[in-house]
């Protein structure tokens, strides 16, 4: 199927559904919807980090600190969650990621979706899907804030990443 095709929830500003339309007219017309985003750490703890490719619809060939996406209608956000994290990391049997918190990303251009961010350790060995990935590595945090200022990454995970170094710090 076409992504653009995709059937989404549409949500209100407290998350509740309002309507159902494809992918493409929810972007085109900048329509509220859900999103995952899954911090991914191998047995090292390390960090994976990934470069989407330049046919993603949103924020084609910019780096990212988080797997997910789009939550599909009727899909709940944990369903989401490991779907999404599977298929990125072209993986099965990935424990379910576990739930930290939800927030209202708003890009300040009219557009938000609610996200929710998960974390899940991955000791599988992942071969990334090549139509979502570009480059992938599982890096050492030290390198990850090293690369924050030096890529271009996508803006609503670094909010994501941001958000969530401030939920671990109690803030």
């Amino acid at each position: 199927m076409n992504p653009e095709d995709e059937i989404l929830d549409i949500v209100d500003e407290h998350d509740r559904v309002v309507a159902q339309v494809p992918r493409g007219e929810a972007y085109a017309r900048g329509l509220r919807h859900r999103a995952v985003f899954v911090e991914v750490r191998d047995a090292a703890g390390r960090l994976f980090v990934h470069r989407r490719t330049a046919t993603k619809l949103v924020f084609p060939s910019l780096y990212d600190l988080f797997v997910g996406g789009v939550v599909g209608a009727g899909e709940s956000y944990d369903e989401a969650a490991l779907r999404e994290a599977e298929e990125e990391l072209g993986v099965t049997g990935l424990p379910r990621p576990a739930h930290l918190f939800t927030f209202l990303y708003d890009d300040g251009a009219g557009k938000s979706w609610w996200s929710a961010v998960y974390e899940v350790r991955c000791e599988l060995p992942v071969r990334p899907q090549a139509e979502e990935v570009q480059w992938h590595g599982f890096l050492a945090d030290d390198e990850v804030e090293r690369r924050l200022g030096d890529w271009d990454w996508v803006p609503d995970g670094l909010a994501a990443y941001e958000r969530l170094r401030a939920f671990r710090a109690g803030r």
